[in-house]
């Protein structure tokens, strides 16, 4: 355990808790047009922007450790930021290092993975999100490793794709596929059988989360493990069938599909076979994986498990270990805030709904499953609906407000955070008007949020991990115009924005302790050390500075 924050001698803080609310998905746009929180009604939002201490920080690119600041954020990654307080290199610069450098491939993992078909005669499986979004993944690293693959003496390949169209455009599955064909068409003129084999949408087959709906992972158990499906002779006949028949079907909703020949299915997993899956995210990563090497598991029914080695890019969960094998190493985030609000005593709640329930924990506490004190922390998970998004766009946030409010009013807690997933989850589904109703569903609670606050004399932080409703239409990328679809709508945005995102401090007994004028130009990772200064402490050594100026006349 750290040791204890240093109290700030010039101010202790309010009486009332601090609380973070994490609007997920929800930054400034930079186009009017398609900017779903700017149309919204968000009457709560803009009095307390207005008329409280404000500025826009960064959540994107290099200010969350990506690789460049062409990558757009995402909760993961915003979530450690916000929970530690520094940048760490993530997922995405960890693994391009990593094969740029050839350690992935000079590593044991690699090297099991390669003997194990040599010795066996069988197949090496990819399965992993399908796209250059690097949310995720991203398929150069899917490229990297079936090169090397086949300059290790690897001939048979097979590749489960499981389409996005939400880190990237909505209906964009082909522009990945059919390169993709070619660039396996050149590796199979050198004597490879390198093949699709399955796929489907990624919100349809195998990447749930926390828990929220196991059957999505049995469907793709069924579809890449057992071949068991719809047939097509090609990944790309399945997209064009499927859109045929539906022409509104966004590629994260598409329905399994199974490639088969004159034998059935290419590329069912059996025993000898060696499966990587190539996300380097873990959220979407863990329930697959489970699948993969429980030897009790009661999640479904899987049939005779195939006796297969299994790697994931990354370790998912340093905490229970999942998966046992991995080719990259994850970041070595510590000393969270979540560890030092424990260590100094403080009681804390951590809340969402099960969308989101593990970003405001794992990820907030710098991919950590467990507590750090079962007495001073409490964590609470409101059950996610298990219906589209885009009709329910409400979500759960009323009821987390709820808790939270009674939370505040118990005098309980001194920390409370908590997301509110409406304006990443119902953002992905580019469904414009359910948008909106989600972004006006959110304000009113935080205009209940904003009386309790004032009556138990806290302080609240509005902020987001990156933006999502912000930028709900494709646009030229030269002219900014928005681009329309063949029935002369504008065409939907699906993925996260590169926008800057809100930080806001509510703070109603404010008598003049900090100045006004925030910082701007920092990144989200200068929430944590907000927080702490927030608290009444002083931010530990190493943590990006808040947002607010602290110096040795704080609260005189």
């Amino acid at each position: 355990m750290l040791s204890a924050l240093k109290k700030n001698p010039s101010w202790n803080g309010r009486k009332g808790p601090v609380v973070l609310v994490i609007m997920d998905g929800v930054g400034y746009g930079k186009y009017k047009e398609g900017d779903a929180v700017a149309d919204a009604d968000m009457r709560h939002f803009r009095a307390l922007e207005s008329s409280c201490p404000s500025t826009r920080l960064k959540a994107h690119g290099k200010a969350v450790g990506l690789p460049s600041d062409d990558d757009m954020g995402n909760s993961e990654v915003g979530h450690n930021a916000i929970g530690c307080g520094r940048v760490f290199s993530q997922g995405a610069k960890l693994v391009n290092n990593s094969i740029q450098s050839k350690s992935m491939f000079s590593g044991a993992v690699w090297e099991k993975l390669i003997s194990n078909v040599l010795t066996t005669g069988g197949t090496l499986h990819f399965i992993g999100l399908f796209s250059d979004g690097n949310v995720h993944s991203h398929i150069e690293h899917l490229k990297a490793m079936l090169e090397e693959a086949l300059a290790e003496g690897v001939k048979k390949a097979r590749i489960h794709i499981l389409l996005d169209g939400r880190d990237v455009g909505a209906q964009s599955a082909l522009d990945y596929v059919i390169p993709f064909e070619e660039f396996l068409a050149g590796l199979n003129s050198k004597g490879a059988d390198y093949r699709i084999a399955s796929g489907g949408g990624r919100q349809y087959i195998t990447m749930d989360r926390y828990g929220a709906d196991w059957e999505m992972v049995e469907r793709g158990w069924n579809c890449h493990v057992k071949g068991i499906g719809r047939r097509f002779k090609s990944a790309q006949e399945a997209i064009e069938t499927y859109r045929r028949e539906n022409p509104q079907v966004i590629d994260q909703d598409i329905h399994e599909f199974v490639v088969f020949d004159e034998k059935g299915p290419v590329g069912p997993i059996q025993d000898g076979d060696s499966v990587v899956f190539f996300n380097f995210r873990g959220d979407r990563a863990l329930e697959i994986t489970r699948a993969f090497e429980e030897e009790n598991f009661s999640k479904f029914d899987r049939g005779t498990k195939p006796k297969v080695f299994y790697a994931g890019m990354m370790q998912y969960d340093g905490d229970l270990g999942i998966p046992a094998n991995y080719l990259v190493s994850p970041p070595a985030i510590d000393r969270t805030v979540g560890e030092y609000v424990a260590s100094t005593g403080l009681k804390s709640l951590a809340i969402s709904e099960t969308q989101k329930y593990g970003h405001v924990t794992y990820f907030f506490n710098g991919n950590r499953t467990e507590k750090f004190s079962e007495e001073l922390e409490d964590y609470v998970e409101i059950p996610s609906d298990r219906v589209p998004f885009e009709q329910r766009p409400w979500m759960k946030c009323a009821e987390i407000t709820d808790k939270v409010i009674s939370s505040i009013q118990s005098g309980t807690y001194d920390f409370i955070r908590l997301n509110y997933p409406n304006g990443d989850m119902v953002g992905h589904t580019g469904v414009y008007q359910a948008v909106v109703c989600a972004m006006e569903s959110m304000d009113l609670q935080l205009g209940r949020l904003a009386e309790a606050i004032k009556s138990a004399g806290g302080i609240m932080i509005l902020t987001a991990d990156h933006g999502n409703s912000d930028d709900m239409y494709e646009h030229d990328k030269k002219s900014g115009k928005v681009e329309m679809d063949s029935n002369g709508e504008p065409r939907a945005k699906t993925s996260h924005s590169l926008n800057p995102v809100p930080c806001v401090i509510y703070d109603p007994d404010y008598k003049g302790e900090y100045a006004k004028q925030l910082e701007a130009g920092l990144g989200i990772s200068s929430l944590a050390a907000t927080c702490i200064a927030l608290l009444g402490y002083l931010p530990p050594e190493g943590y990006d500075r808040p947002v607010i100026a602290l110096n040795a006349e704080l609260g005189k």
